[in-house]
């Protein structure tokens, strides 16, 4: 997906797939963000679901994204099932120290990294 931006006169096109992965990479370890938070800090709050298509293809990218510490807006690990096996995104984040109950993270609030806040606009 490309969206093209005017900037000093001149037209620019952006790969969003690459912009959602370079956020992504600063989310910080112990850390989660959402499919929507990142989809909206983009200027594309409409589209969360393309956030996720692009997490489900970032295990292969270069350099790693930790594409494990982006959750559904209410903490739940809904793209778990993209991870190797059914408990590998939930072992990714224990392993940050972010408690994962019931397939939700637990304090979700409280480690939540909005890119709007974290990064500024």
């Amino acid at each position: 997906m490309t969206k093209r931006t005017v900037q000093d006169g001149a037209v620019q096109e952006r790969d969003f797939f690459a912009d959602v992965m370079d956020v992504v990479r600063q989310v910080p370890r112990g850390r989660v963000s959402s499919y929507g938070a990142i989809a909206k800090y983009l200027g594309a709050a409409r589209s969360a679901r393309i956030v996720g298509y692009c997490m489900n293809n970032a295990h292969t990218a270069k350099p790693k994204v930790p594409a494990h510490r982006v959750v559904n807006r209410i903490g739940l690990l809904s793209g778990k099932h993209h991870f190797g096996t059914p408990t590998r995104m939930q072992e990714l984040l224990e392993k940050e120290g972010v408690k994962v109950k019931n397939d939700q993270v637990v304090d979700f609030a409280k480690r939540f990294w909005d890119p709007m806040v974290e990064l500024g606009l």
